[in-house]
C-alpha cells in the first residue's frame, strides 16, 4: 500500500476473470502475442448497461489505452482485430444508452443555462450520498470506495483525451480544470493519490484495479462511457458535457462523503480527497459551464446538443449506480459481485 512520501511503481493490473463468452475469448486472446481473431458473439439479450460480459469486454479494450494489464503486449492497443471488436461493443452501448435522450437542436447561446436546468431537474435516484453521510456502516462505506476505485485511481485521465481536440478558450478551460485534478504538478496532491490515501485509511487494497473482479457492470459502465467519449473525436462535445455534469454535481455529495467518513472515525488525511472536491469543484463548475462548454458551443454550434447529451449520460449513469447500490443495501446484501466463476479449460 501507499506509504507517506512513496508511490506505487507498478500501475498495471492482472487480467480479470471472464463474465461470459465475449470476455472468455477476449481475455484468452490477450494472453498471446497480437494476432487476428474474431469473437463469435458480441451480443446478448441483457441491457447494455447491466450486461456484465459487454461492460467488462469494453473495459478491457479501453484499459489498453491506459495502464494496460500484466503480461499483455502493448501492440494490442491498436491491433485491428481488437479495434473491430471494440467498435461492435461501442455501437451496442451507444444504441442502448436509453433513457438518455439525443438533443439535436440546441442553440449555442442556451447551453450554459440548459446545463444548469438539466442538473437542477435531473432524477438523482435514491439518496446515496445522504445514506453514506448519516447511516452507512463502515463496511458499506468501504464497499462504496471499492466501487469508486475503478475510476478514481485514474481520475481525470478519460477527460484529458479531449485536450488535443480543442482550441482557444474551451481548451484553456479544460486544461485549467485538469491541472487541478493532477495536483498542480505535485504528485502527492493528484486526486488519484489522495484517493489512495482514503483507501489505505479504510484498510483497502490501493493497487490499481484491485477490485475489478468485484464491481458490477453498472460501475464499469461509468468508466466505459467516459473512455468512449474521450477516445473518439466525434464525441468531444459529449465529453465536455459529461465533465461539466460531474463538476456541477460534485461539491455537496463530497461534503456528505467527508462527513460520513468523519462519523465513522476517518481522520483529516482520510477525508482530504472528498474535502478537496468540495472546494475545487465549486470553482470548476463555473469554468466548466461557461468557459469550457459555453465557449465550445459558440465555436461549434452544431455540437451544442452533444454537450447536453454527455451531461445526460453522466447524470443517468450516476442515478443507475445509486439505484443499484441502495437497492442492494436495502435488501441487506452487498452491492458487489459475490461470485465470479473462473473460466473453463481452453
Amino acid at each position: 500500500m501507499t506509504v507517506d512520501g512513496f508511490f506505487r511503481l507498478e500501475a498495471t493490473m492482472k487480467l480479470p476473470m471472464p463474465r461470459g463468452p465475449i470476455t472468455d475469448q477476449l481475455l484468452f486472446e490477450l494472453r498471446a502475442a497480437p494476432h487476428p481473431f474474431t469473437i463469435k458473439s458480441a451480443h446478448s439479450a441483457d441491457s447494455a448497461i447491466g450486461d456484465e460480459d459487454l461492460q467488462l469486454a469494453l473495459f478491457a479494450c479501453y484499459e489498453l489505452h491506459y495502464q494496460s494489464f500484466d503480461g499483455v503486449d502493448d501492440e494490442w492497443e491498436w491491433y485491428l482485430s481488437l479495434l473491430a471488436l471494440r467498435e461492435k461493443l461501442e455501437e451496442r452501448l451507444a444504441q442502448k444508452l436509453a433513457p438518455v435522450p439525443l438533443r439535436p437542436h440546441v442553440s449555442a447561446a442556451s447551453v450554459p443555462q440548459e446545463l444548469k436546468q438539466l442538473v437542477a431537474t435531473a432524477d438523482s435516484g435514491p439518496p446515496l450520498s445522504g445514506f453514506l453521510h448519516k447511516t452507512a456502516s463502515l463496511e458499506q462505506f468501504r464497499e462504496f470506495v471499492m466501487h469508486r476505485s475503478i475510476y478514481h485511481l485514474k481520475e481525470a485521465d478519460p477527460h484529458t483525451w479531449g485536450i488535443p481536440r480543442l482550441y482557444g478558450p474551451a481548451k484553456a478551460a479544460l486544461v485549467e480544470i485538469q491541472a487541478d485534478e493532477y495536483g498542480g504538478g505535485r504528485a502527492e496532491r493528484m486526486h488519484s493519490e489522495l484517493f489512495r490515501t482514503t483507501m489505505c485509511a479504510l484498510e483497502l487494497d490501493d493497487s490499481y484495479g484491485a477490485y475489478l473482479d468485484q464491481v458490477p457492470a453498472v460501475t464499469l459502465a461509468i468508466s466505459n462511457v467516459m473512455s468512449m467519449f474521450g477516445l473518439h473525436r466525434r464525441y468531444r462535445g459529449a465529453l465536455l458535457g459529461h465533465l461539466a455534469a460531474f463538476e456541477m454535481t460534485s461539491s455537496l455529495p463530497n461534503f456528505k462523503y467527508s462527513e460520513g467518513l468523519r462519523r465513522l472515525g476517518g481522520g483529516a488525511r482520510a477525508r482530504r480527497f472528498y474535502d478537496e472536491h468540495v472546494q475545487a469543484d465549486a470553482v470548476h463548475e463555473q469554468i466548466a459551464v461557461h468557459d469550457m462548454c459555453g465557449s465550445f458551443a459558440d465555436a461549434h454550434p452544431n455540437l451544442a446538443g452533444d454537450i447536453l447529451y454527455g451531461a445526460d449520460c453522466a447524470l443517468t449513469l450516476d442515478r443507475m449506480f445509486a439505484e443499484h447500490v441502495m437497492n442492494c443495501w436495502t435488501k441487506g446484501v452487498t452491492s458487489l459481485r459475490e461470485e465470479y466463476p473462473e473460466a473453463g479449460p481452453r
